[in-house]
């Protein structure tokens, strides 16, 4: 291969041999690295008239790179962190370029060396176990809708589940024993298992003896049985958030969202004493320093490590031994 080396085929291998058959990632995974490309490619073609089938490596120099990035942030108003996002994935790509087509190791080098974008930390909303409440409380469970969102919520809640895993669930990934527990699938192929509340337990068991009418075999199906999609869950849960929010106050200030659902868990856990590398493996964090996050949002535990300090300005005070003992050493 030689520096006029074309992108296209370079990219069909990197997505059919390397990402699915080498790293197995996951299809949300894919699919977010595919997006990235489908605007990349545009984006190119209109500053070089090249239709991405004749685009070569050459023509996605650093500098045409650090142009997409800019538009992303200034046209499309994507956030620092989607930006990032979007130069992980060229990234990945160019460090397949560089061992696949040693010509454009040059090329593959500089676009590797553009530095991903600081961005400042937020603190993380999440829902307190008191908004959880009164979301399911509004729910009709008079009606299917309302007992399988009412089922849905309660376990996301439960689980700290992603939405994608609760899409996919089936209902023989769940357990439903004397301590029911259910099996996930998260991300990078990742498997965990997460222990059920009984009453959690008691919920799915009716829930799942109502589906056996349908004869799906999946958790939360849609009225005919199909999977439901990100959106419809993240729309149910609106719903049931701006209606609750009629006698729990606090909801109105919150845009909710499943993951501020699976963010309340983590810190539900956090406030009951959980340790840190225990809560890492319920959400399925790779590593526990995305789960020291939660540290910083939990004022309430900030506020009674605060109680336990002496007020500034006040007068320290020597420890005294009490003890003979003890007094002697002291006096060595």
């Amino acid at each position: 291969m030689t520096t006029s080396t074309l992108v296209g085929p370079l990219l069909q291998a990197f997505f059919t041999e390397y990402l699915v058959a080498q790293k197995r990632l996951s299809t949300e995974t894919i699919a977010s690295y595919r997006d990235t490309f489908r605007l990349l490619l545009r984006s190119a073609h209109r500053e070089t008239g090249v239709e991405p089938v004749a685009l070569t490596i050459a023509q996605l120099d650093v500098q045409r790179i650090l142009r997409f990035l800019e538009m992303l942030e200034k046209e499309r108003k994507n956030s620092i962190v989607s930006r990032n996002l979007r130069l992980t994935a060229i990234r990945s790509f160019f460090r397949f370029v560089a061992l696949r087509d040693p010509a454009s190791a040059g090329t593959a080098t500089r676009v590797l060396a553009i530095p991903t974008k600081r961005t400042d930390t937020k603190v993380r909303e999440y829902l307190t176990r008191e908004e959880v409440e009164a979301i399911l409380a509004v729910l009709d469970q008079k009606q299917w809708l309302g007992r399988r969102n009412y089922a849905l919520l309660l376990t996301m809640y439960n689980t700290g589940a992603r939405v994608s895993e609760m899409t996919a669930l089936r209902q023989d990934q769940v357990s439903l024993g004397s301590k029911g527990n259910v099996q996930l699938h998260g991300k990078g192929r990742k498997e965990r298992q997460v222990p059920l509340w009984s009453r959690t337990t008691h919920v799915l068991r009716a829930w799942f003896a109502e589906l056996a009418q349908i004869g799906t075999a999946l958790a939360f199906p849609t009225r005919q049985g199909e999977p439901l999609s990100r959106f419809a869950i993240h729309l149910l849960l609106r719903k049931a958030a701006d209606r609750a929010a009629a006698e729990c106050s606090s909801l109105r200030k919150k845009k909710v969202s499943p993951h501020q659902l699976r963010h309340g868990t983590a810190m539900a856990l956090l406030e009951s004493g959980v340790d840190l590398a225990v809560i890492a493996l319920w959400l399925g964090h790779e590593s526990i320093e995305t789960t020291n996050v939660y540290l910083h949002s939990n004022l309430a535990m900030k506020e009674r490590a605060l109680e336990k300090l002496a007020p500034a300005g006040a007068a320290f005070r020597r420890f005294k031994a009490d003890d003979t003992v003890l007094a002697f050493l002291d006096s060595l």
